[in-house]
């Protein structure tokens, strides 16, 4: 069903690893939830008992077959005909979605703070959704279908995918099929070379396709959560490809993985090597310019170098970009946010302090279970109860390219988080220097993706009252990931822009906003081909008699 397939890996591919709050949720803080849950319905009998009732007449509805539950058009665990057409398996749904639905009534007339119903609220649906007759062989009649076409076949290779998952995998069903990706072959296969290398950062230099370039370097900094070659992934895909068809001279970082052996790295530690990077730029271009380019957390890192470069006086960047990046973050920016409080975040930093390391690993199963209906139960279906391979998405690939995070970083990640340092300029000292993104005077460009929950647009849009110069805002109209690679004729591709920043908020400036076709890709290249200064010859050979070439793109850490 390759249909099916290409759904669950773009559902999955809206909900990809990231910095953000869930770094400081944990299972003990689901468990709490449970238990607001359970002491509610103890404390409040009456009013349990009334939605019980109200349950029970629904059921009595369901079974004399004049019940009204219907599942959502777009909610792909009832597609199959039989949910409608066959009675058994209708009111076994409509069963179930009595009870999501008096559940989550009894809750929301609870006498809760609101924290505590919205943390309810969440743990309630993921228990819920577990118990959907869909996760059930017997329960799922598309997989009791394929069981008898293939005459058993199926759950045996569903058996054969658990064992494989069990015994290999990270405690989650296994998200992609790894097969026909190869890094340095069909994925992050732009042709360059690593020109830089210290303990911290690879820095690549990419050939240029074009007979000029821009005077003018660009170096893109990827988030230390994920590889970097979320920007060059398949050739068609492939953002790095097409800055250097707009003659763009481009650099990227490749960040180590770190090992418990790195735990002291900071964020002091990535911002020096960085600046050893753009050092080795600046030298290899001859330019005493450069441009910045950064996504997710890795914006949060140019957010903290502008920040000390413009408080030491220094002005080498000349312009900069942030792409899907909160640098102002709040609890109610996200769903998950409600999980977050000052106890989950200190015994999150007490858990990688104690290992060295946040594992890739067990952020990728955590981050699983804050959206599991995309992240575990799709699979569970997919993978064991229809007994096929999960799909081959290339971003679903590198999403399960996981990376560490160093303990040091990660506190300085959270304290990011409570601290808001961008948000209150002057008042948080970071490499003897108060951070205060105001003093930046030089342009920026601003984009975020319109149903990105991860760091949702309006959340984005805060960003460009921290800044100082000039600030243009882009919303494309994807998630988080798939809002950033979405390439000149994608026919799908939109977005919206409105050239007015507006002090009175996000909500405002979409009203004006116009959504336009094609890509941002095109209005960005144009703005930073006019902020990459005049035309040059494109350089002969990539690096210089200093920094020569160490080893062919995509370099040697990205293996790590």
């Amino acid at each position: 069903m390759p249909s099916t397939k290409k759904k669950i890996g773009e559902a999955a591919a809206e909900t990809t690893t990231a910095f953000n709050p869930i770094v400081g949720v944990h299972r003990s803080e689901l468990i709490k939830s449970l238990g607001v849950v359970l002491k509610q319905a103890a404390l409040n009998p009456v009013t349990f008992g009334q939605h019980f009732l109200n349950y029970s007449k629904d059921i009595v509805d369901i079974a004399r077959g004049k019940s009204e539950y219907t599942p959502h058009a777009k909610d792909r665990r009832f597609q199959d005909k039989a949910w409608a057409f066959n009675p058994l398996y209708r009111r076994g749904m409509q069963s179930w979605m009595a009870m999501k639905s008096n559940l989550n009534n009894w809750l929301t007339e609870a006498n809760l703070e609101e924290i505590d119903r919205a943390r309810a609220h969440f743990i309630l649906d993921v228990v819920i959704d577990s118990l959907a007759p869909t996760n059930s062989l017997v329960g799922n009649p598309t997989a009791m279908k394929r069981l008898y076409e293939t005459g058993g076949l199926s759950i045996v290779q569903g058996l054969k995918n658990a064992y494989n998952d069990m015994v290999n995998g990270i405690g989650i069903p296994s998200q992609v099929d790894s097969r026909p990706f190869k890094v340095g072959e069909n994925l992050a296969a732009t042709p360059g070379d690593v020109v830089f290398r210290n303990e911290v950062l690879e820095v690549i230099q990419y050939t240029p396709t074009t007979d000029k370039v821009r005077e003018i370097p660009l170096i893109v900094i990827p988030p230390q959560i994920n590889k970097f070659y979320a920007s060059d992934l398949t050739p068609d895909k492939s953002m790095f490809r097409f800055m250097l068809s707009q003659g763009i001279q481009l650099f990227a970082i490749s960040w180590r993985n770190p090992g418990p052996e790195h735990a002291h790295w900071d964020l002091e530690t990535y911002i020096n090597a960085t600046i050893e990077a753009t050092d080795a730029v600046m030298a290899i271009t001859k330019s005493k310019k450069i441009n910045v380019s950064g996504a997710c957390s890795g914006g949060i890192t140019v957010a903290t170098l502008l920040s000390h470069l413009a408080a030491i006086g220094d002005d080498r960047v000349n312009c900069s970009t942030f792409q899907v990046c909160v640098l102002d973050p709040r609890q109610e920016d996200s769903e998950v946010g409600a999980l977050v409080s000052q106890d989950t975040l200190e015994l999150a930093r007490a858990r990688s302090a104690s290992k060295g390391i946040l594992s890739g690993d067990d952020l990728a199963r955590t981050f699983a279970w804050m959206r599991p209906n995309d992240l575990i139960w799709n699979y569970v279906v997919n993978n064991y109860l229809l007994g096929d391979s999960p799909p081959a998405f290339d971003i679903l690939f590198w999403n399960n390219d996981t990376t560490n995070l160093p303990a040091a970083l990660h506190s300085d990640f959270l304290d990011s988080y409570t601290s808001a340092p961008f948000a209150d300029p002057g008042t948080v000292e970071f490499m003897g220097e108060k951070l205060d993104l105001s003093k930046i005077t030089h342009d920026s460009f601003v984009v975020a993706g319109f149903t990105d929950h991860i760091t949702p647009w309006r959340a984005c849009y805060r960003t460009t009252k921290l800044l100082g110069g000039n600030t243009e805002f882009y919303v494309s109209n994807s998630g988080h990931i798939q809002s950033l690679l979405n390439p000149p004729g994608n026919p799908k591709a939109k977005y919206f822009y409105n050239p007015d920043v507006m002090d009175s908020g996000a909500d405002e400036w979409m009203t004006s906003a116009k959504l336009l076709d094609g890509s941002w890709w095109t209005p960005w290249s144009e703005w930073l081909t006019a902020h990459s200064g005049n035309e040059k010859d494109t350089p002969k050979n990539n690096g210089s008699r200093k920094y020569k070439s160490l080893a062919p793109a995509p370099g040697e850490y990205v293996f790590g």
